[in-house]
């Protein structure tokens, strides 16, 4: 493509660009209105994430004569950043954060998904997600008015931009749009592949437990969430938990939340794990596992694990895909609609 086609499509972005400025302005005016303290963390880290599924991009530093002889990630998220911050402020009362920042994933690229995007992340510490789940619903509205819009639009889809969101366990949505309890099958590979199969799932006979989870939401669940209302979806099975606390009364189920308007995915929240043990436990089990998928896997990071066991409040935490919410509020169809410029 030449710069000249570069010019125009620009130019025809300008509308949606000049809303992500007031969408931007927005978000900041929502938290600092909540008196929530706005930090910046490094983008260059240990240990960029800790999902088995998405990928880095690293520094290659190894064996190069500098001041440091390491490899570093691009973040995939300010997560254990902040949580530090949590972890050492929480004595000085910083208990209310947020961060604006890109974050970088490797191999993502479609019309809702970049190699390099914009997130916000924010961080409540002696709160659960449920207040969470309370700011998902205010800060949607807030931004829905800066922006002039009463409606969410994606792919030929609406949600009002100022309902109450609904909200819905994981096991009910399965329920709901397969006619199965996912509680049923979640220690059976076997009659979760029959279920799905049955529902309409191709199923191969390669597919994992997670991966037919996986095409059963893409196929049958997420489409149908957040048409008419945003969609809170909770309760996460107990081994999809990552980062969140495991439900007090269901072992079985995880204090992890996603929010969906308009059939899309746009924030994933957690009730936040604080015990270091446990998390060394995940840390490890996701990266071996991440190094029999894929032949790779990042190093623990130890001073998150450290500040863990120096002692994390109880927090609750979300991290929100900004762009996705920009492309909600101008009807834009796919994300390069809503960036200023780039070509990754």
């Amino acid at each position: 493509m030449d710069f000249q086609r570069n010019i125009m499509d620009f130019q025809a972005r300008l509308p949606a660009l000049k809303a992500r400025c007031v969408i931007l302005n927005a978000i900041r005016s929502f938290f600092t209105g909540l008196e929530f303290t706005e930090v910046s963390t490094m983008i260059l880290q240990t240990m960029p994430g800790a999902d088995v599924h998405i990928h880095a991009f690293a520094t290659d530093q190894m064996g190069v004569d500098l001041a440091f002889d390491r490899r570093l990630y691009l973040h995939n998220s300010p997560e254990f950043a902040m949580k530090k911050i949590l972890v050492a402020g929480d004595s000085a009362g910083l208990h209310k954060i947020f961060q604006i920042t890109p974050v970088f994933r490797n191999g993502e690229g479609s019309k809702l998904h970049k190699s390099e995007f914009t997130m916000i992340e924010w961080y409540r510490a002696h709160d659960g997600y449920e207040t969470i789940m309370r700011d998902c619903e205010n800060l949607l509205s807030h931004v829905a008015r800066a922006a002039g819009v009463s409606e969410f639009k994606f792919a030929g889809k609406t949600c009002d931009a100022v309902a109450a969101a609904e909200t819905l366990r994981v096991r009910d949505a399965f329920l709901k749009f397969c006619g199965f309890d996912l509680a049923e099958v979640l220690n059976n590979r076997d009659a979760f592949a029959a279920r799905a199969s049955a529902c309409g799932v191709n199923v191969r006979d390669v597919d994992l437990w997670d991966d037919i989870f996986h095409a059963v939401m893409a196929q049958k669940i997420e489409p149908n969430l957040g048409c008419g209302a945003p969609v809170i979806l909770y309760e996460y099975p107990a081994h999809m938990a990552a980062l969140s606390r495991i439900c007090d009364d269901d072992k079985r189920f995880a204090k992890r939340f996603e929010l969906y308007v308009c059939g899309v995915e746009l924030a994933n929240a957690f009730d936040e794990l604080t015990d270091a043990t446990e998390q060394r436990v995940r840390f490890t089990a996701d990266m071996e596992e991440k190094a029999r998928i894929y032949g790779t896997a990042f190093p623990i990071d130890e001073e998150f694990l450290a500040g863990l066991e120096a002692g994390l409040p109880r927090a609750g935490g979300i991290a929100l895909g900004v762009d996705r919410l920009i492309m909600l509020c101008t009807n834009a169809q796919t994300i390069d609609d809503v960036l200023w410029w780039g070509d990754v």
